[in-house]
């Protein structure tokens, strides 16, 4: 498909594996320049040919400037940028989460889109398509339970994103927040593997129960989520701004 995405300048956050490269491979197969970063080294390195990338840690303030900053003036400005990183977090009751996990979910998943996105603005506002992806989660919808910094952070980025679109908007500027539903990968299988292990079930027993509630009973790939970001972030998606979009195979509950 032509999404007309061609020499589009694409930063991705967390965008060395997973659904972060999934969508970064999106971009680049559409003939954009795409630059990531990543905490993990190993993964940046073994990025695919035509994606470049820098480590940042995106809860480091500091670093998260000096990796967008560089990544602008290398590409020579920005059209997209795609506000992909996140940690699981703790699996636990509310009442045996530390104020250390609590505060470190929500400095990546939350202060860490906003932060990249302050040091992308003006750049984006001379693009003629600029255009801000934020992952959010279906927990960001739904809620989790024994998942509440998660839950929080994600509603957080709704938040952040709809207040986005509205301040944005004039300069041309539209921002979307995409809403994965229970992604196939080894960060999934992890999370369902916690589980299991808190309450004593397998691993296959909390998977099915997982997607029981889920209309297609199949796995999102993250596939699925990088089409979805092309669409939002090329000229067919001109029109859409400020939406919450769930990529979820209609799943009604996160158990």
């Amino acid at each position: 498909m032509e999404w007309g995405l061609t020499g589009a300048r694409v930063i991705v956050t967390g965008g060395a594996a997973g659904i972060g490269l999934a969508i970064a491979r999106g971009f680049a197969e559409a003939g954009a320049i795409v630059h990531v970063c990543d905490i993990d080294q190993g993964a940046l390195d073994a990025l695919p040919a035509g994606i470049t990338g820098s480590r940042a840690d995106m809860g480091d303030a500091a670093q998260i400037e000096g990796f967008v900053t560089g990544a602008i003036a290398a590409m020579g400005g920005l059209d997209t940028l795609v506000n992909n990183a996140g940690i699981s977090g703790p699996t636990a009751p509310v009442d045996e989460i530390d104020d250390a996990d609590w505060c470190a979910c929500l400095e990546i998943c939350l202060t860490g889109q906003f932060r990249a996105t302050r040091h992308a603005a003006a750049a984006l506002r001379q693009s003629d398509n600029g255009s801000v992806i934020n992952i959010s989660s279906l927990a960001g919808r739904l809620g989790f339970g024994l998942r509440t910094p998660y839950a929080a952070a994600k509603w957080g980025v709704i938040g952040f994103t709809k207040s986005l679109a509205i301040e944005m908007g004039p300069d041309g500027v539209r921002a979307n927040a995409i809403l994965p539903g229970i992604v196939s990968g080894e960060r999934q299988t992890r999370v369902l593997r916690q589980k299991a292990e808190r309450h004593g079930r397998s691993l296959a027993e909390v998977e099915a129960e997982a997607l029981r509630y889920t209309s297609t009973g199949a796995y999102v790939t993250a596939e699925d989520i990088a089409n979805q970001a092309l669409y939002l972030a090329s000229p067919l998606g001109r029109a859409v701004s400020g939406q919450a979009i769930s990529v979820c195979g209609d799943t009604q509950m996160l158990t």
